[in-house]
């Protein structure tokens, strides 16, 4: 009878003792406050331009039965086809409704710049083919290591059935601290 009640004192006892920790430690304290605080973010601005033709045999277009859309454009600093080039954007997006939430459609925007080097990663799995659309910024290398954030493509003038029309893309990145 008497090990038995040593035993129950004992249990007893160290699941005080674990609850005790738990509440006063310094480090859950600590964690509590880094889980409110936000790492660095950034904020940029760029320009998609589409490459320039030498030839115009076959119009451009988005044909309804497309298997992918392959694409390798430039980034510049600003809306001129003239403005300093600062990267590229490549994607490989298959607009077939069953690969529509597919991981392989992703745009890498990637960066070589004094102050940036390193690309990204946006997840293009819900475009709608809008004017604008707001994209996920799923993680990234170099200068943009483990970002997330948003990417916003919005074509400056859309016109209708317009494939070549130029992008602006605003960039909200945070990254962890």
């Amino acid at each position: 009878m008497l090990p038995r009640i040593i035993f129950c004192i004992t249990i007893s006892a160290a699941i005080l003792a674990v609850i005790l920790l738990a509440v006063i430690s310094p480090v859950a304290h600590k964690k509590q406050q880094k889980n409110h605080q936000t790492g660095p973010s950034i904020a940029l601005s760029l320009y998609i331009q589409h490459p320039q033709r030498t030839h115009h045999k076959t119009p451009p277009s988005a044909a309804s039965n497309a298997v992918a859309f392959i694409f390798h454009h430039t980034i510049t600093e600003g809306p001129e086809n003239t403005s300093p080039a600062i990267g590229k954007a490549q994607g490989f997006i298959i607009p077939i409704e069953h690969f529509a939430h597919s991981m392989f459609n992703i745009i890498y925007l990637t960066f070589n710049t004094p102050h940036y080097n390193g690309s990204l990663s946006v997840q293009a799995n819900h475009m709608t083919h809008m004017a604008r659309e707001d994209l996920t910024v799923v993680g990234g290398t170099g200068s943009f290591a483990f970002a997330r954030g948003i990417a916003v493509f919005a074509q400056d003038h859309p016109q209708p059935s317009d494939v070549d029309a130029m992008y602006n893309v605003k960039l909200h990145l945070k990254f962890p601290s």
